[in-house]
C-alpha cells in the first residue's frame, strides 16, 4: 500500500494565477504572494525581521495622521496577475473596508516597506519595488540588516512620477527621522532589545 503524500500542491493554470485565485484558494500557506501570475510560498521569518516591523509599525501608528493607517502583512492588488505583500504599508483610511478585508487596492496604498529576507533578497530589492513604482505607490522603504553588528538600515525612496521608478532619498540608521510621507521619528536601535 501506498503512503499518501503529506500535501497537495496546486497545479498553476495554463496562463498562471490571478489575485482572485490567490484570495480565495484554501490551505495557502500563510503570507503566499503573487508575484507575475506566479505563488510565492514566504519562508520562516527570523527574530531580526519580526522586531523590525514591530518597530515600524508601533512607530508609523504613532506618528501617522488620522486619515491613515498602518497594515502589516497584507496583500496589496496591483493588478489581475500580482499580489505582493508588502511587510508593512501605510494606507489611506478611506480604504479600509471592516475587520474581515483581506487586501488593499495598490492605489489606496502611500508606502510600502520591505524587511530583506534571504530567501526574498531579489524580490525585496529588484522585483516588488519595481512594481510598486509602477502600480504609482508614492513612497518605499527597503531594510537591510547590517552584517557587523545586526541592526537594520532603512533606505528611502520616493517615487518620480515621470520615469514610475524610485529615487534614493536618504539612508537612515539609528533612528528614523523624516517629514515625508508626514513627520516620523522612530528608533529603530535593537542594541537594548534581548535575544
Amino acid at each position: 500500500m501506498t503512503a499518501e503524500p503529506a500535501h497537495h500542491w496546486p497545479v498553476p493554470p495554463q496562463d498562471g494565477y490571478t489575485v482572485d485565485d490567490l484570495l480565495t484558494l484554501p490551505d495557502l500557506p500563510p503570507h503566499t504572494e503573487l508575484i507575475d501570475g506566479s505563488l510565492v510560498f514566504v519562508s520562516p521569518q527570523r527574530y531580526f525581521h519580526s522586531l523590525v516591523i514591530d518597530l515600524l509599525v508601533n512607530g508609523l501608528r504613532r506618528t501617522a495622521p488620522p486619515e491613515l493607517r498602518v497594515v502589516r502583512e497584507m496583500t496589496v492588488v496591483i493588478d489581475k496577475r500580482n499580489g505582493p505583500e508588502p511587510d508593512v504599508s501605510v494606507v489611506g483610511a478611506a480604504s479600509v473596508g471592516g475587520w474581515e478585508q483581506t487586501y488593499f487596492p495598490a492605489e489606496a496604498v502611500l508606502l510600502a516597506v520591505e524587511v530583506v529576507s534571504p530567501d526574498s533578497e531579489a524580490r525585496d530589492r529588484m522585483t516588488k519595488p519595481f512594481k510598486y513604482a509602477c502600480a504609482g505607490i508614492p513612497h518605499f522603504w527597503r531594510v537591510d540588516m547590517t552584517t557587523a553588528d545586526h541592526q537594520p538600515i532603512v533606505h528611502v525612496f520616493k517615487l518620480d512620477n515621470e520615469t514610475r521608478s524610485y529615487a534614493p532619498t536618504g539612508t537612515h540608521r539609528g533612528a528614523l527621522k523624516l517629514t515625508v510621507p508626514f513627520d516620523i521619528d522612530i528608533d529603530i536601535d535593537l542594541t537594548e532589545i534581548r535575544l
